[in-house]
């Protein structure tokens, strides 16, 4: 259903990116060069505080590098920690309703929002009042918002922090799912700290004292 992006691959590029807090010396990021070019599930890891929120802040444009250029042609979405930051509505078909940006039909807008919960597992739930989800239903109706926003590019800010291990694996398995569809191109960067994760992932960094390392697969990361 994201027609108007079907063809276009998302792409960022980091070049020499630095970024400090004012009234702080030390550069939180430092000199970071990275890019994602091709449809995938892309992790980066990392202890608390090293400044993996203001990575994706950065991507998002929420804050401008202090030196250095990034380049994006994606159309961004982004999934917070806690869904509950995010989640305006009372059910999950109002939440969606808020999130489309086009002025489509309401034969289509239904498609859309069938569409869209079917991707993310939540089949039957447009009528279902948020407060009755699970912490992992919130989060994947969350990302079915950014889905219905025709976003090719989801920044993933830690989803997993606040679910317990079934719907953590829930929350992985619908990104994995969603990346994996060939005919849709769909980036994910996902942000965590818990390193049981990255098996799921296409390729993984380490951010470490401001500095992001080279994109490596799963099995072959280290963590030093």
């Amino acid at each position: 259903m994201r027609d108007s992006l079907e063809k276009e691959i998302p792409h960022i590029k980091f070049k020499d990116v630095s970024f400090s807090y004012p009234g702080k010396k030390e550069n939180l990021i430092f000199k970071c060069n990275f890019s994602i070019k091709e449809p995938g599930f892309w992790m980066v890891v990392g202890k608390n505080g090293s400044g993996k929120s203001t990575l994706l802040k950065l991507i998002n444009g929420i804050i401008q590098p202090k030196n250095g250029v990034i380049e994006s042609n994606a159309n961004i979405g982004m999934v917070f920690q806690n869904p509950d930051h995010q989640i305006l509505m009372p059910n999950c078909r109002s939440e969606l309703l808020i999130n489309i940006n086009q002025n489509i039909s309401k034969n289509e807008v239904n498609k859309k929002i069938e569409y869209v919960l079917d991707q993310v597992g939540l089949t039957g739930f447009e009528k279902r009042p948020v407060h009755t989800l699970s912490g992992g239903q919130k989060q994947r109706l969350s990302i079915a918002c950014v889905l219905i926003s025709d976003r090719n590019f989801i920044l993933l800010d830690e989803p997993t922090a606040l679910l317990d291990q079934t719907s953590q694996l829930k929350v992985l398995k619908t990104i994995k799912n969603l990346v994996s569809d060939k005919k849709r191109p769909l980036s994910a960067l996902w942000i965590t700290h818990r390193y049981e994760e990255l098996a799921y992932a296409d390729a993984v960094s380490e951010l470490k004292n401001g500095f992001l390392s080279s994109w490596q697969e799963p099995s072959k990361f280290q963590n030093n």
